[in-house]
């Protein structure tokens, strides 16, 4: 099958930060010290939905699976997740609007917008249905693109997010935040986001360390326009039970039992609503479970991907229990 335009690449960018790699003995190693032009070439964006979208692709294969990244993040935090999926997918993660390398266009920062961010990128790459799998305000994003536009999503994996709306001290407390980050930039509050994005376990532990301190510097050095996508997140609007029951696509809920920002009870609606969907729980991982707990969230991910066939259906029938259980973190 031939495949739609997918943007046009601009020159090569030389990205200094850390990258992946991985081995079936050891597992995933950190390593600052590599650039990520070793492996990609050229830096794509597309026009989508009015705006100029930043994507990285790899892999190939008949399925494709798109990552969704959460707030103050970018693409780059499913690299553990494409060095195993390339292998057998086509893998596609994207930066969303006013954030990472995506075009600031001034508007559209609601997650009603990002969703339709999400479904042209993925109409325009020729990448449907595809799986979808969304972190944080990535996953707010990924639930909305599932129950509205239920023909570009397989699978559905939403990670460390909920469908319930921010409760009103989070508003204020942010609200303030946001202001000050137009001021100042998110620099000198980095400590309080490192504590909300990364659970106990990375912040205590040796192994983790390189990472940390990778995304501690990304962190830092956000923009400050990148307020208003913060405000986006804490004012945005409830998903509704309604909406929650147009979810039809098997759908993977992964929670981090350190994850402060998105506790895993808030998870309780979405296990509730979206019929059929499976729970994941990650012992050791905080907000940014894919980060802090690779090798689990790709263990959690396969088991989806290997339990529905083609068509997106459970191989063995659409479960009317609620299945939930424990992936442990190496």
């Amino acid at each position: 099958m031939s495949r739609a335009k997918r943007g046009n690449p601009i020159a090569t960018i030389i990205f200094i930060g850390g990258e992946i790699l991985s081995s079936p003995k050891r597992g995933f190693r950190y390593n600052s010290d590599l650039s990520l032009c070793s492996r990609y070439k050229t830096m794509p964006t597309i026009h989508a939905n009015g705006v100029e979208l930043f994507y990285k692709e790899s892999g190939s294969g008949p399925e494709t699976i798109v990552f969704s990244h959460g707030l103050l993040m970018d693409h780059a935090m499913f690299e553990p997740q494409r060095a195993v999926f390339e292998k057998q997918y086509r893998v596609i993660a994207y930066d969303h609007r006013a954030q990472g390398q995506s075009q600031d266009p001034g508007q559209g920062y609601d997650m009603d917008s990002l969703a339709g961010d999400a479904a042209a990128l993925i109409t325009a790459l020729n990448a449907a249905p595809c799986h979808f799998a969304g972190l944080s305000m990535g996953g707010f994003v990924g639930m909305r693109l599932a129950a509205h536009y239920p023909a570009l999503v397989q699978t559905l994996t939403l990670m460390n997010t909920t469908a319930t709306r921010e409760k009103l001290p989070n508003r204020i407390k942010y609200g303030v935040l946001a202001q000050f980050v137009k001021l100042l930039s998110p620099a000198p509050f980095t400590p309080i986001a490192v504590k909300e994005l990364f659970g106990k376990t990375t912040q205590t532990s040796p192994s983790r360390r390189p990472m940390l301190e990778e995304w501690t510097a990304r962190l830092r050095s956000r923009p400050r326009n990148i307020a208003p996508s913060l405000l986006a997140v804490m004012n945005r609007r409830e998903f509704t039970v309604e909406e929650l029951a147009l979810v039809r696509c098997p759908t993977l809920i992964i929670v981090g039992e350190e994850d402060k920002a998105q506790p895993p009870r808030n998870s309780e609606s979405m296990m509730a609503g979206i019929r059929g969907a499976r729970m994941a729980r990650i012992p050791g991982a905080g907000h940014s479970s894919s980060l802090e707990a690779p090798e689990a969230v790709i263990a959690a991910m396969q088991e989806l991907l290997r339990g529905v066939d083609k068509t997106g259906v459970w191989r063995t029938g659409r479960p009317e229990k609620v299945i939930s259980r424990k992936i442990r973190a190496n």
